[in-house]
């Protein structure tokens, strides 16, 4: 694959999940960029084929969208934190940085893509049980999936087994009071916050829930993710007014903070509307 590979980032869908789980044809299809990386390619094989797992992301949908009016957390938010995760960890390891599991457990760039991925596809799928503590159930579920996925990549039982420690550390690490302890757990979490803008908020916005946490993601335009000039990666986040800052500051820098990605990443918020903004520039 080319180094100017895209990182494709779905729009959400335009209107609230059907009844029943959509038809085959009608779904979501993962992609990752996994043409250089066998073991990931295997991987999303895997995902792609598992009728369960397609079912337990609309399970989620619906209780996110749905019964509880927050913005989409089914299969269009996962592929997008997979993609930004991935994107997150191959600009640190071309900057030099190593990742955990080949620091740790000698694996290699490969593997600790396949743990990034599917902790991303994977971190929200306890939604489909409940929205409280459902970083934990995300892990029950999760441990009970992750064998099958990764069989085909990984047949010695011992590297499965430590390819999925990883991959659940990075799912419980996410949370709000997450700890992570390995640098791809630091990167999913970082990457889940980086999935801000203002499509994500659009529907419960749409219903009437006016509040800051609404209000402010609809003022994100646009986030991407560059060289940086002080640090390896500079997330540059384009405001809509200045409104949009309440997601930088209270949200993203947040996740940011205890990530362990400090080092590594710049975060510049500009705004770009027509109002006379309040904060023109904010960085972290």
């Amino acid at each position: 694959m080319p180094d100017n590979e895209k990182y494709p980032v779905p729009t959400a869908p335009e209107e609230q999940p059907p009844i029943g789980l959509p038809p085959r044809e009608e779904r979501v299809r993962i992609y990752l960029p996994a043409r250089h990386n066998p073991k990931l390619r295997r991987v999303l094989e895997a995902v792609q084929a598992d009728d369960e797992l397609y079912g337990l992301w609309h399970a989620q949908n619906v209780n996110a969208v749905t019964r509880l009016g927050m913005s989409d957390h089914g299969p269009v938010h996962v592929q997008i934190v997979a993609n930004l995760a991935l994107h997150l960890l191959r600009t640190l390891v071309k900057h030099g940085v190593t990742p955990s599991s080949v620091k740790d457990h000698g694996m290699t760039q490969d593997d600790a893509e396949v743990i990034v991925s599917l902790a991303a596809l994977l971190h929200d799928i306890g939604m489909s049980i409940h929205r409280i503590n459902h970083e934990e159930y995300s892990l029950i579920i999760a441990d009970r999936k992750l064998p099958a996925l990764l069989e085909g990549a990984y047949p010695d039982a011992g590297m499965r087994a430590l390819v999925q420690a990883d991959i659940l550390h990075a799912i419980i690490a996410h949370r709000s009071n997450g700890r992570p302890m390995t640098l791809e757990a630091g990167i999913v979490r970082v990457a889940d916050a980086l999935d801000m803008a203002k499509g994500r908020s659009r529907i419960p916005f749409e219903q009437g829930s006016i509040n800051i946490h609404s209000v402010s993601a609809m003022a994100v335009e646009e986030v991407t993710i560059e060289e940086g000039t002080k640090k390896p990666i500079r997330v540059h986040i384009t405001l809509r007014n200045s409104a949009g800052i309440f997601q930088v500051d209270s949200l993203l820098k947040e996740k940011l903070k205890g990530s362990g990605l400090e080092p590594y990443i710049e975060v510049f918020a500009e705004s770009s509307g027509n109002e006379e903004p309040l904060v023109r520039v904010f960085e972290i």
